[in-house]
């Protein structure tokens, strides 16, 4: 499923799992493990050098070329989710993440969240 998603966006994952796929097994017993979820995904850490959170939204925007108006349909055939996954670094605490009201709309629009994870 992953290659499906590389040629809808026409761009290369930075990571890309299959759900299914047969994992290594970290202690040697021999077990059978495999992946419980599939994940496609790009970073923006490397393009944009900001420490804000707006522009690393909008670079995956520009990237993705969202909004598209089939999404939302061909997430739900997939039984998948859409998220921007933001780790936040705020060693002050005084921080505060903006996330634009278009792109809360946009993603709210195309049934998507937006997370981040903060790190003090």
């Amino acid at each position: 499923m992953p290659e499906w998603w590389t040629r809808y966006f026409e761009v290369s994952p930075d990571i890309a799992v299959t759900k299914g796929e047969p994992l290594r097994d970290p202690t040697g017993q021999g077990r059978a493990l495999t992946r419980r979820t599939g994940v496609w995904g790009i970073e923006s850490e490397k393009a944009v050098r900001s420490d804000n959170l707006e522009p690393h939204l909008r670079y995956l925007i520009q990237r993705l070329a969202l909004p598209r108006s089939d999404l939302s349909l061909h997430v739900e055939s997939a039984g998948a989710k859409v998220r921007f996954f933001c780790y936040w670094v705020n060693e002050s605490g005084e921080r505060v993440p903006d996330v634009p009201d278009d792109i809360r709309a946009m993603m709210e629009a195309m049934g998507g969240t937006i997370e981040i994870d903060e790190y003090r």
